[in-house]
């Protein structure tokens, strides 16, 4: 089959529609609809169901779709290793991690990166689902606990301790709780135990819910648990990390520990020599070398 047609019901296929693959392509409408007829009379059946808000895929489409979609993939991923200059880190580096992690952690430290490698474009997909790294759903992943997807090269960065956090006012006004009974007398702010996110800090939930907290804000993720700490809410559950840059935090029942959680960096095999990601994965250990230290400067390690 020609590869050329291919592309194109491939980018019709991902768009729903001729016109827009048209103009991804820089191809006019009629053009496309001339290849894909073309590619359904090469191969003797009918790819889309064409109705009057777009294209549907049919069965055969779909079989069709999926192969194309992993010669997509590896194509993108040979064209990514091509680019990788020997001097020179630049291009797209796709990268994945939690929405804590990502907003709380490497997000504020990508100042220093681009000052090292300015041509270089990051795009920093925060979610808590795991993306499949080997269909290239992402590049890079920096995960809080081990990847378990075969044919990826891991390594551990560092552990994260989950804790629970109140500012100083907030203490002043409502007092500090000495035991977790005393949560009862508090406003307990943290993710609900159903949403997607660290086990320890789920178990530790759990048990602050069996002490009856006097009120709980329960919000998807750390970030919007954080700015609830910070503006004298109530007492937040939070990975340890926050208090490098967020110094004010006051860690309250420190008896209540939970399991240190390791955080890893992974990516696909096929991506070994890759300069972006070796300069992502050198960054990112330097970041947490230098937050390790400045963490125990502090006497929070």
């Amino acid at each position: 089959m020609d590869w050329d047609k291919l592309r194109i019901f491939h980018a019709v296929a991902d768009a729903g529609s001729l016109t827009h693959a048209g103009d991804k392509l820089n191809l006019s409408q009629s053009a496309v609809s001339r290849q894909v007829r073309a590619l359904e009379e090469r191969l003797n059946t009918t790819l889309f169901h064409r109705h009057a808000r777009g294209l549907i895929l049919t069965e055969q489409g779909e079989l069709l779709f999926d192969a194309t979609q992993a010669m997509s993939q590896r194509l993108e991923a040979a064209s990514a290793r091509i680019r990788d200059s020997e001097e020179e880190v630049f291009g797209e580096l796709r990268v994945t991690t939690t929405v804590g992690l990502g907003t709380l952690f490497l997000a504020p430290r990508l100042t220093k990166l681009y000052e090292i490698y300015p041509n270089l474009n990051i795009d920093l997909m925060l979610e808590e689902r795991v993306l499949d790294l080997p269909m290239r759903e992402a590049d890079v992943a920096i995960r809080m606990k081990e990847p378990s997807q075969a044919d990826l090269i891991r390594k551990r960065l560092m552990t994260v301790q989950m804790r629970l956090y109140a500012s100083q006012a907030y203490l002043e006004k409502h007092g500090t709780p000495s035991t977790i009974a005393d949560i009862k007398d508090h406003r307990l702010i943290c993710q609900n135990t159903s949403t997607p996110q660290v086990g320890s800090a789920a178990l530790l939930v759990k048990k602050l819910m069996g002490n009856q907290p006097g009120s709980i804000l329960s919000v998807n993720n750390y970030f919007g648990v954080l700015q609830a700490v910070v503006h004298d809410l109530g007492i937040g559950i939070l990975p340890d990390y926050v208090v490098e840059d967020f110094p004010g935090l006051v860690p309250v029942l420190l008896e209540e520990d939970t399991s240190a959680v390791p955080v890893y960096l992974a990516y696909p095999e096929e991506l070994r020599h890759s300069r972006r990601i070796a300069a992502f994965r050198d960054f990112v250990q330097s970041e947490i070398m230098e937050h390790r230290k400045h963490m125990k400067e502090m006497g929070k390690l």
